[in-house]
């Protein structure tokens, strides 16, 4: 096992944003109880919990939003009058879709349909780095079933071929996302950082890199088709595809690797703000109903139909940084030690190092000890990702996180981002020109053989151009939830996963990067999707786990 240590950062001052939350009455924070001495905010957000689900693309929840078909049987979406239109599916998209007319897609060729409730369980789609990129077909997004698509055994009709990746979701499945939209904010402008699966985008949302990786076991070798990793060009590799992280109990026996880049837990750490990592599975101590614990922890799904393992070792964003890891899932000495480096003592390191079980993020909400930075990954079944999980268990846990929020003394101080790891591979129309090119003979498709983008490669983590980071990649959803949050709004600014990590820099560290060929330093900002001058006033909405309706009062935790 690798020994944990803080990695040192230098300090780089950025303009603090005009708009600081400094000024709160002091009888205001007597209300807050979780209000640490955790350096000052540059607005009034004090408590960030993203929420980081699976494998979902722009179109495949949102395509016609804010339009649902509304059958009979299924929970009921109206949108209120002035409900905006995002950049989805209409016209030709719809009825003359290249999918379709694109005969290099054979039986799977197809328009993009809508699927219902009876539907909610689905064949996972090919997500990897270079199938992603031959879907997109130079810009042409047409031949999405030919290198993506995968259908569901037994389906009708389009269900049951490669076509299935043409599927939509509309407000009568995914209600709860769609009451969300429309009382708080979205975006259409948001992409995975790079192409690739659920590894990449759980590195870049909490370091905006993939270069820099370092193989602990492997069967693999870089550069060829179907490796998880990529000769960078400067004598390294990147890391393109799944592979568990090094040392973790969990992790497969035959293929691991680390990163040697910093994330954001460890700029947090260097400024002492609580913050955690909440894995859904993680607590090996922990045994479920149905008798399974450790590493097996698993949860039957009657959407699905079949039981599924909770804790997804190539999910754990930050098992992959020695600085930031717990390889032997050690629990946190007490509750008050969630979300800390330190014991109340300054001298006692807290053996989970920041990693927790979803499970304790609840216990530490309730106690009073509220971090101020929160990542959650919920148990597999309930994390969306098609193939184990669904819209309907992804939707329960969506729920009953925002719900718990709501009724926190903190709430009033506290911003939710829902967002996505990947796409899945699951059609989106909306294509979007690298702006980081790679050029590995191999992996990269999109633009011609061995060409992803044009232009100079971006620096990896030695300040070098490197390849396999291509760039931004996918479209996918993305939420902000938040008595801040601007109201039935969509934006537009250009995001990606690391503008995550920049929010966080920005509004706790005065606007300090990461370095080391981060994204974090040319994502778009999420600020847009606030007001805070003369916001803070959206009120609660419940909602309820099962059917994502709006309800009065808030469903029992």
């Amino acid at each position: 096992m690798f020994p944990r240590k803080l990695i040192p950062v230098s300090l780089a001052l950025a303009g603090l944003i005009a708009v600081a939350a400094h000024g709160q009455d002091d009888d205001q924070r007597s209300h807050d109880r979780s209000w640490r001495n955790e350096g000052r905010t540059a607005t009034p957000i004090k408590h960030l919990v993203v929420i980081y689900g699976e494998n979902v693309s722009f179109d495949h929840y949102f395509a016609t939003y804010p339009v649902a078909t509304n059958p009979s049987g299924e929970p009921a979406f109206n949108a209120a009058a002035g409900t905006p239109t995002p950049n989805g599916l209409s016209g030709a998209l719809l009825t003359a879709n290249p999918n379709d007319t694109n005969a290099a897609n054979g039986a799977g060729a197809a328009n993009p349909f809508r699927l219902d409730r009876t539907q909610a369980a689905t064949a996972d789609q090919n997500h990897a780095y270079t199938a992603e990129q031959q879907a997109y077909d130079n810009g042409a997004a047409d031949l999405f079933p030919k290198y993506t698509g995968r259908g569901t055994s037994g389906g009708a009709g389009a269900f049951g071929t490669t076509g299935q990746v043409m599927g939509y979701y509309d407000g009568n499945t995914v209600t709860g996302l769609w009451n969300y939209a429309q009382n708080f904010a979205m975006s259409d402008n948001a992409y995975t950082s790079t192409y690739g699966p659920s590894t990449p985008g759980a590195l870049e949302v909490v370091s905006g890199q993939t270069n820099g990786m370092q193989v602990v076991l492997t069967t693999k070798k870089p550069s060829v088709a179907g490796s998880y990793y990529v000769n960078d060009g400067q004598g390294g590799f990147t890391m393109i595809n799944d592979v568990d992280p090094g040392y973790d109990t969990c992790s497969s026996t035959t293929d691991q690797a680390l990163m040697t880049s910093k994330n954001i837990g460890d700029l947090l750490n260097d400024k002492d703000i609580s913050w955690g990592g909440f894995m859904g599975g993680f607590d090996l101590t922990k045994t479920n109903s149905n008798g399974t614990t450790g590493c097996k922890r698993s949860t039957y799904s009657s959407v699905v139909g079949s039981t599924t393992g909770d804790y997804i070792p190539h999910h754990n964003w930050f098992q992959y940084f020695a600085s930031t890891a717990n390889p032997q899932h050690q629990r946190p000495n007490s509750t008050a030690a969630i979300g800390h480096t330190r014991e109340k003592d300054h001298r006692t390191i807290d053996p989970a190092n920041h990693q927790y079980d979803t499970d304790d993020f609840f216990t530490a909400v309730k106690a009073g000890n509220f971090p101020a930075v929160s990542f959650l990954k919920a148990p597999a079944y309930q994390d969306g990702h098609a193939g184990y999980s669904d819209p309907l268990d992804e939707q329960a846990f969506v729920t009953k996180v925002v719900n718990f929020l709501e009724q926190q003394p903190d709430w009033r101080h506290t911003a939710v981002i829902v967002a996505w790891d990947d796409s899945d591979g699951w059609y989106d129309h909306q294509y979007t020109t690298p702006t980081s090119a790679s050029y590995d003979s191999v992996a990269d498709q999109l633009n011609g053989a061995g060409i992803c983008g044009t232009g100079k490669a971006r620096e990896g983590v030695l300040g070098k151009p490197v390849n396999g980071r291509c760039g931004p990649g996918t479209r996918l959803p993305f939420l902000v939830i938040s008595p801040w949050a601007k109201q039935n709004y969509v934006d537009h600014t250009l995001l990606t996963q690391a503008s995550v990590v920049r929010f966080i820099e920005d509004n706790w560290l005065e606007g300090e990067r990461l370095g080391g060929g981060s994204f974090d330093a040319r994502s778009g900002s999420i600020m847009d999707m606030f007001d805070f001058r003369g916001g803070g006033r959206n009120p609660v909405i419940y909602l309820d786990p099962t059917t994502g309706e709006q309800v009065a009062t808030p469903p029992s935790i």
